[in-house]
């Protein structure tokens, strides 16, 4: 019998992890409170719930939709993102960064991701950049903020919008101001798994007035601001949450904040436990970054020294009693959607003639998200909200395994 609970020893951590969502009173109180009212359908909570979660973030303007993905898809609609123009994005994301722009006829143009941040790096957003560019997406990964200041730059001197996907990063904070409004918009999710959940749903935020109109007439059916009901200035679609939603989401908000601080404060001791172990590599914190808002806590795995793969480490990991994901194991350019050759205006884009230029998926190469994908595993947030014991039992499994790894060979 080995020392590692995989092989059949003592597991390090024997705790009942925090589950999720949390709920309480607050959101059976709100929900109860909407279904006595009779007054189910988009109304005055949704509009508390956008001032009070766009006000959390330091925005002016907050417009809900029905997900994170549709939010994203809204915000490009918004500033005028269409047929053939190129739209920049990482690699190591969910595969609705980049569909929002396939979705309105765009080309996704991957560009790759920092080491040391694993967010998009402005470097390399430079060199992909043509005289199709319409935008950049940053995604602030796991909480952590990209680079704002270079990304910013970069788009004023080329004539670009950012638009953040901060489905990540509620709460986190770039010099003190709240991501998604740090460039033109950015959008949040409330999907089941997300710091703030209402199941499903999403938010725009931006300082700009005209953007969070547009997207507002987007999401409400194309009707206009002050318009007439049965008038309808755009082609939009019915992208609105409900008063049930609005309610739990604003129950969730009072937590936000705590919750906010509880797993930084995690992050922290893992980072300065985990940091010490030979073999394990943290994302370590930027001091721009002034409030890292957690949605995951990835760290990186030297492989090749361990001679393990990072599917078997996780694996022993989980046996020591610790929730940990695999995270994203390949770049998002392999998945199908782009792999496949289309020469048909209906599978348009992504390989795609009519817009005057043919994108080949299979040759893209981003080194750096390839390795980040083979090596980087994540526990999610709802770990970091446990007791501080529990916390530091994690660097003690992760200790045990690198001490032990000769047994996962």
């Amino acid at each position: 019998m080995g020392k590692l609970a995989v092989n059949g020893g003592e597991k390090t951590c024997d705790y009942q992890w925090p589950g999720w969502p949390v709920w309480g009173d607050e959101e059976r109180e709100g929900l109860n409170g909407v279904l006595e009212s009779g007054q189910w359908w988009y109304g005055e909570k949704v509009r508390e719930f956008e001032a009070k979660f766009a006000e959390f973030q330091g925005a002016a303007f907050g417009v809900t939709s029905s997900s994170g993905t549709t939010a994203l898809e809204v915000a490009l609609l918004a500033l005028g993102v269409g047929a053939g123009d190129e739209v920049i994005v990482p690699p190591y994301t969910f595969i609705a960064t980049a569909s929002a722009a396939l979705r309105l006829d765009a080309i996704p143009v991957f560009a790759d991701i920092q080491p040391h941040t694993l967010c998009i790096d402005p470097d390399d957003v430079e060199r992909r950049i043509t005289d199709r560019t319409k935008a950049i997406i940053p995604v602030h990964l796991a909480g952590y903020v990209a680079d704002m200041d270079r990304l910013n730059e970069i788009a004023a001197r080329r004539g670009l919008f950012v638009v953040e996907d901060a489905c990540h990063a509620w709460g986190s904070e770039w010099k003190g101001k709240g991501v998604g409004a740090l460039g033109r918009c950015g959008v949040f999710s409330f999907q089941v798994s997300k710091n703030i959940t209402s199941g499903e749903g999403g938010i725009i935020l931006t300082d700009d007035e005209t953007i969070a109109d547009t997207c507002r007439s987007q999401t409400n059916c194309g009707r206009a601001k002050d318009g007439a009901w049965y008038s309808h200035l755009l082609a939009g679609s019915n992208l609105r949450i409900t008063e049930f939603q609005a309610a739990i989401l604003l129950a969730q908000l009072t937590r936000l904040e705590s919750q906010t601080l509880k797993r930084q404060a995690s992050g922290e001791i893992l980072n300065d436990g985990l940091r010490s172990i030979p073999g394990i590599t943290v994302i370590e914190n930027d001091p721009r970054i002034t409030r890292r808002g957690y949605h995951l806590y990835p760290f990186r795995l030297d492989t090749a020294g361990f001679g393990v793969s990072k599917e078997r480490f996780v694996e022993a990991l989980q046996a020591e009693g610790v929730p940990t994901l695999q995270g994203y194991t390949t770049p998002l350019y392999t998945n199908p959607v782009f792999r496949t050759n289309t020469e048909t205006p209906e599978s348009c884009p992504p390989s795609c003639p009519y817009h005057g230029r043919k994108i080949d998926y299979n040759s893209v190469h981003c080194p750096v998200c390839e390795q980040v994908c083979g090596d980087t595993c994540w526990l999610p947030q709802s770990v970091l909200l446990a007791d501080e014991p529990a916390i530091r039992s994690i660097v003690d499994a992760v200790r045990k395994i690198v001490e032990n790894v000769e047994e996962l060979r």
